[in-house]
């Protein structure tokens, strides 16, 4: 009990884990649409490409959310620019484009005077966010919950038949569109819990785990909600028990359950499937 108390003694702890079990739910949801559609790789290219807002947005005076939102977008419609007016496919298009912003942020970073360590947004600052920030990441994980809420019929439509949600009145490129502009405020949420070079890892291993555990859209939802919740507190936890990086901690969490998830899937887990194939026989022999 005194593992689990003495942390919540401290006002940053009590901070930290309210954005890790924020950003870890915000990513969870958005994860289980971006594994069914094949979005992995976009993800990646949202949250690296968002570093220069970042650090313009320290420049300006502004807060790092909008920065980051802005780069996040643009990013996006300019994978689609290059994707559409050449003849380079959208995953060279993606690479082009991330692998040019991340590396403006880096040259950025490293010619701006500042008295914050801006590496912090590489790697997360979970333990050391301030009240101002916990208010930024609250409302817009809200929002985020809300349009997923409101459009997730639509998301699951489009994910799984194109052309069924075009013929019952369903836009499948305004659909994408908005689930792209869900993504870039899903980046905003966990780049402070996680830092930008693992939030592709909340983007992407709480749906790909779900995704082994269940073939029920709803309980695909649900679980990959509570393996992030878990690998958020979990991680937290031991990032302040052993004092190493709380960002590295959740993701690490979240590649264990993922792993466990991979051997031991009831119907999908490596481990599940081959005891399925091995019933298969004596049940014809029967």
């Amino acid at each position: 009990m005194a593992w689990l108390v003495e942390p919540l003694q401290f006002g940053f702890m009590q901070r930290a884990l309210l954005v890790a079990v924020v950003a870890g739910t915000v990513g969870a949801l958005l994860s289980c649409w971006l594994t069914l559609v094949g979005w992995s790789l976009m993800g990646d290219a949202v949250s690296h490409a968002v570093l220069p807002g970042v650090v313009l947005s320290y420049i300006i005076g502004i807060p790092f959310g909008v920065g980051a939102f802005v780069f996040g977008a643009g990013a996006v419609a300019l994978i689609g620019v290059v994707r559409r007016t050449s003849r380079v496919k959208e995953d060279a298009a993606i690479g082009v484009v991330f692998t040019g912003l991340f590396a403006l942020g880096l040259v950025l970073i490293s010619t701006t005077p500042s008295d914050t360590d801006l590496a912090h947004i590489l790697f997360g600052n979970l333990l050391g966010l301030s009240g101002a920030d916990v208010v930024q990441i609250l409302v817009l994980g809200a929002l985020t919950v809300l349009i997923v809420a409101v459009k997730h019929r639509d998301f699951t439509l489009v994910a799984f038949d194109r052309t069924h949600a075009h013929a019952v009145g369903i836009d499948p490129r305004r659909t994408e569109a908005v689930l792209l502009g869900l993504l870039a405020l899903a980046v905003v949420v966990a780049l402070q819990a996680v830092g930008i070079v693992l939030v592709v890892a909340v983007l992407i291993v709480p749906g790909a785990t779900a995704y082994l555990l269940t073939d029920r859209m709803e309980r695909m939802l649900l679980i990959a909600v509570l393996v992030a919740v878990a690998a958020a507190v979990a991680g937290t936890y031991l990032s302040y028990h052993l004092d190493v990086s709380t960002g590295g901690s959740v993701v690490v969490c979240l590649t264990v359950e993922f792993t466990l998830a991979y051997l031991f899937g009831p119907r999908h887990g490596l481990l599940g499937r081959r005891r399925l194939a091995a019933r298969a026989p004596s049940a014809r022999t029967s």
